[in-house]
């Protein structure tokens, strides 16, 4: 018998697997603006910076110079060169060229870590709240995401001891961010020398640690687990170009990782995408070997609109805060509005549901804080225009004051 809803023929881990909500929510707010709706985006984690010239202009060499042609699956040699000397230069991670992978950006550097680990039934330990995609790559690998998340009043970090006490003998990797999208949590020195000590009594067990907002940290020091020595070969570190070069359309994430691991990549890579964008890689060996400041400068730039917006969200009832040491994120407790109703009757029954209220009444996105499983919160994006930023938040508030 012929089947008439023809998704009904899609694999299961399709059907299982959620959309993107910061996607989704930054799709519908490009379909209001298209209506002519005034609409503020802060749904989505891109820096509102353009990429530095000097990198743009390396780009425009490659092209001159003729880089049109099919990459190494794992990166350039030279490439793999400049990220072992970043590692080894900014996070005391001591790597050679066969332990890096080059992707189309971080997040395939991460989806190629877990589905080169984990089978049907494995466990990983995802540290909560957790970016978006965290949880439907462990589904995509026919894994266990295992959600271990603190309180606000540590930044939602969680103790050691929680993440310690879940591990089973099904456990494969412990996967979390740092700085962390999308409460902008960063563990400090003493808190990744406690989870090594975990790993340490856990031998088979791999800590996937993505750093991604690495360059966008605000207490002077980022600290990597895998530069701790007796856990060197329990690492992955994830990292990419997108936040700390804006250079979100370039696509290109890279990992350092134990050699058994990144062959592991490699292969799966080579099956899927093959290599990265030839001119993205030439550019990115510019990136990494030249001028920091502006990325410092974005950084100061970032650390600016975070007090900018925590002045603003004293100004409305009920958020509850903490000050991120990093990222570009505010991630406000919102329970004071959940249940709640609108003037059109809507109630607020869920984080999705005040996000959807703020996009449709104050005309800002928003991420609600399911996405990240901390339904009680939303995740705002501070990466826009000052001018931008005190706007949504006056918008913000006056649409919450309506709410009953």
């Amino acid at each position: 018998m012929e089947i008439t809803d023809k998704t009904q023929l899609l694999s299961h881990r399709i059907q299982v697997m959620q959309e993107s909500q910061t996607i989704g929510m930054a799709k519908k707010a490009r379909e209001l603006a298209a209506k002519g709706f005034d609409v503020i985006n802060l749904s989505f984690g891109e820096p509102d910076f353009p990429t530095p010239q000097h990198i743009k202009d390396a780009a425009k060499r490659a092209l001159d110079e003729g880089f049109t042609f099919y990459t190494p699956v794992a990166g350039y040699p030279d490439l793999k060169k400049a990220i072992c000397d970043k590692f080894l230069r900014d996070n005391d991670l001591r790597f050679n060229p066969e332990n890096i992978v080059v992707s189309t950006g971080a997040k395939q550097s991460i989806a190629n870590a877990i589905l080169s680990l984990v089978d049907p039934d494995d466990e990983v330990i995802i540290i909560g709240p957790y970016w978006v995609s965290y949880l439907e790559i462990v589904k995509l690998a026919e894994g266990k995401g295992v959600v271990v998340s603190g309180t606000i009043e540590n930044q939602y970090k969680p103790k050691i001891a929680d993440v310690e006490a879940v591990i089973t003998e099904r456990t494969k990797a412990i996967l979390y961010s740092s700085p962390s999208n999308p409460t902008g949590g960063v563990f400090n020195e003493s808190e990744l020398e406690q989870l090594a000590d975990v790993l340490v009594r856990n031998p088979n067990v791999t800590a996937i640690a993505d750093e991604i907002y690495e360059y966008i940290n605000f207490t002077g020091r980022h600290y990597s687990l895998g530069s701790i020595e007796r856990v060197r070969d329990q690492v992955v570190t994830i990292n990419g170009l997108s936040k700390g070069f804006a250079m979100t359309g370039w696509r290109l994430g890279y990992m350092g990782a134990p050699k058994w691991i990144a062959d592991a990549c490699d292969k799966i890579q080579g099956q899927i995408t093959s290599g990265t964008c030839s001119i993205t890689q030439r550019a990115a060996i510019t990136a990494l070997n030249s001028d920091m400041k502006p990325t410092h400068d974005m950084c100061e730039r970032f650390k600016i609109r975070r007090d900018l917006v925590l002045e603003k969200s004293k100004e409305i009832p009920g958020f509850i805060n903490f000050v991120p040491d990093g990222a570009f994120y505010l991630f406000p407790e919102v329970s004071y509005y959940l249940g709640k109703t609108s003037p059109d009757g809507s109630v607020m029954n869920d984080s999705m549901a005040l996000s959807m209220y703020l996009l449709n009444e104050a005309k800002v996105s928003t991420v609600p804080g399911e996405a990240f499983g901390a339904d009680n919160c939303i995740r705002i994006s501070f990466a826009a225009a000052d001018e931008k930023l005190v706007d949504a938040f006056d918008r913000i508030r006056i649409a919450l004051g309506k709410l009953v």
